[in-house]
């Protein structure tokens, strides 16, 4: 009668040791990626709780001379003041607010009109999607930032100005992911068998395709945010936002760059303002496609 030799664990020098110890390091990544998601959306999710109450939360209203010119940060304002004594934590608030509602309203005017002409292209085929994506591709062909900023020179500089130009070179990624993903859906068999059964060519896009494509463009929108809080700040930064003395996180940091040496929280603050709020986006993205993808 044979006896069991007592199981002794794989070296970490033999083969199948390291590939243990490889499993078991990608699994504490991925366990750790996880958690750094599910804060990023947490903080979000905060961050937009914040944007709704930004006016009862804020010490000061964002033009009140609240205290001296230049005052260090500390109890009393905790990102300091700028040049005429504005309390920039305040500022800061109202900015991340202006920031956070652009970016959204820009993210669903393109997913909207992107998304629609990708559907209308997708569904109808032939000489219809030829005509569409030819368009969308003039507009990618186009370099996306000079135009934004060619249309706000043309319109004059103010928020809303520097939202349309934006939206105009934001759309057409939406329309190509949702044409994409329209012409994907479509070739598979219920798909074809809904046709065969009488189903229209409306009720088919409504019904069946357009369900289909949302979560690829929800990824996207997602991970679109981010780049859009840049994007706008970087147009802010160079003069195309509101005028001043409106609290626009870009157009702060671009006034504060005469005081960097002297007075670093001047700009600094809102520059780091824009940096948490791109980077809680994008890793909010990623979470989201995460959470999508196993799903």
């Amino acid at each position: 009668m044979a006896i069991a030799e007592p199981y002794t664990a794989p070296s970490s020098g033999t083969l199948r040791g390291r590939a243990m110890v490889r499993a078991r390091s990608r699994r504490r990544s991925r366990s750790r990626a996880a958690v750094l998601d599910r804060l990023a959306i947490g903080l979000l999710i905060l961050v937009t709780l914040m944007a709704f109450v930004t006016p009862i939360i804020a010490p000061y209203k964002p033009d009140l001379i609240a205290g001296d010119a230049f005052a260090h940060p500390g109890a009393h304002f905790l990102f300091g003041t700028d040049e005429v004594g504005r309390d920039i934590f305040s500022r800061v608030l109202y900015g991340l607010r202006t920031s956070w509602f652009s970016a959204l309203g820009v993210i669903a005017s393109g997913v909207f009109i992107g998304g629609l002409i990708g559907l209308v292209a997708g569904t109808a085929g032939g000489w219809i999607d030829d005509v569409l994506m030819r368009i969308t591709d003039i507009f990618l062909a186009l370099p996306g930032p000079i135009l934004a900023i060619a249309v706000v020179a043309a319109l004059g500089p103010s928020l809303t100005h520097t939202l349309i130009a934006v939206a105009i070179v934001w759309w057409p990624f939406y329309s190509r992911i949702v044409r994409g993903e329209v012409k994907a859906l479509a070739a598979r068999p219920h798909l074809e068998a809904a046709r065969l059964a009488g189903v229209g060519r409306i009720r088919l896009a409504v019904r069946h395709l357009l369900p289909g494509a949302i979560p690829a463009t929800m990824v996207t929108a997602s991970l679109d945010v981010g780049n859009l809080v840049l994007t706008l700040a970087g147009l802010s930064f160079l003069g195309l936002g509101a005028p001043s003395p409106a609290p626009e996180l870009g157009a702060m940091a671009a006034r504060g760059l005469t005081y960097l040496l002297q007075e670093w929280w001047v700009p600094v603050m809102p520059g780091l303002a824009v940096l948490f709020l791109a980077l809680i986006s994008n890793l909010a993205g990623d979470g989201l496609r995460d959470l999508l993808g196993d799903r």
